[in-house]
């Protein structure tokens, strides 16, 4: 059922949106294909643009790659022999950002293909570390750092030690050699130029892509039609701002049309892009004044706040990811010197009203 945010947008393409191994065609430069995810955010978005190599010639460019499994590989296998790809290779692989329904695949497809990764540097070597390590993903720092944070059910610190493997289980492999996109660069992705914009908060150096003449924005997970970005502190930078990041990444896209066409990496593609962002500006905004007013009750940790903030059961999975944007609001509440951080001698973290 639609929310009234995303019924606030416009949705040019209605309820149409490809099967797994299909291809929607957006234009015949742009195509669009969608895999399934094993979460309750059940699919991805994934691109291909028509595009070049010097050396081999004509064919397409994969912007973002699904997690590393089986579906979605046999889901990908089914997306090249798809007519709409005129039997031409893949000549490069794009990815927004490290997490890994956007980076699971890019080895195996690199591979593939015999062509080149290009991404941002940071979320790069992000990458390679989570593929050998937790990097916030679970596994006993994110289990001990949550438990800072008042997470402190036995069952559920259990399941998140089990998770070390959360990261490496999607993303296997990454591509021992990559190109780096920098930000404001602009890419010839065949016929059309694309300017990269880098964005922070969801992850250290998220790109998206801007298309001045038809008016695309490849938007990855900077912007969603139907849910707010997830925004997080994880285990490896505990008193970090990124809420203030995203917000100032937000407000850099002002000088994009309105009625830019916005391909998300997950919902259905949409028009309204200051629409949009006006909303998730208004819902942080709203989501402080509720964490101000609890504060003012009394000293709180994030897990204290979880029901003020998320107003629907969570699995394991969605509280992790809550957790996250909890600590990632009351820390920024901090920051801003709206709030007290009070650390006890046990280590348990709690913030109270200033």
């Amino acid at each position: 059922m639609a929310n009234a945010h995303e019924t606030a947008l416009d949705y040019p393409l209605g309820d149409q949106v490809p099967e797994p191994g299909q291809v929607q065609a957006l234009s015949p430069d742009l195509l669009w294909v969608r895999m399934k995810l094993p979460f309750a955010l059940d699919h991805i978005n994934l691109y291909l643009l028509r595009d070049s190599h010097p050396e081999h010639g004509p064919g397409w460019a994969i912007l973002d790659c699904g997690i590393a499994d089986e579906a979605t590989r046999s889901a990908w296998l089914s997306v090249f022999a798809h007519p709409a790809l005129e039997g031409l290779p893949v000549v490069r692989v794009l990815v927004t950002h490290f997490h890994p329904d956007h980076m699971g695949n890019a080895a195996w497809l690199c591979e593939h293909w015999g062509c080149r990764l290009w991404m941002s540097a940071t979320d790069y070597q992000i990458a390679r570390l989570a593929s050998q390590s937790t990097v916030g993903m679970g596994g006993n720092a994110a289990a001990l750092f949550f438990a800072a944070h008042g997470l402190t059910d036995p069952e559920a610190q259990a399941k998140i030690r089990a998770r070390a493997d959360y990261y490496p289980r999607m993303v296997p492999q990454v591509p021992l050699t990559y190109r780096r996109i920098l930000d404001a660069e602009t890419l010839q992705v065949g016929p059309r130029s694309w300017a990269a914009r880098a964005g922070q908060g969801h992850s250290p150096e998220h790109l998206s892509f801007w298309q001045a003449e038809t008016q695309t924005l490849i938007a990855g997970d900077m912007v969603l039609p139907r849910i707010s970005t997830n925004v997080s502190v994880v285990d490896v930078e505990p008193e970090a701002d990124p809420l203030r990041l995203y917000l100032a990444s937000l407000s850099r896209m002002a000088d994009l049309p309105d009625d830019s066409l916005v391909l998300p990496a997950h919902g259905r593609p949409f028009r309204g892009l200051q629409r949009r962002i006006r909303q998730l500006q208004d819902h942080h905004a709203e989501r402080l004044d509720v964490l101000r007013t609890a504060l003012r009750q009394g000293p709180q940790d994030a897990a204290g706040v979880l029901p003020v903030l998320f107003n629907r059961p969570l699995d394991l999975h969605q509280t992790t990811f809550a957790m996250g944007e909890a600590i990632a609001h009351l820390n920024h509440l901090w920051h801003q010197g709206q709030a007290h951080r009070l650390v006890d001698p046990h280590g348990h973290i709690r913030f109270e009203a200033r």
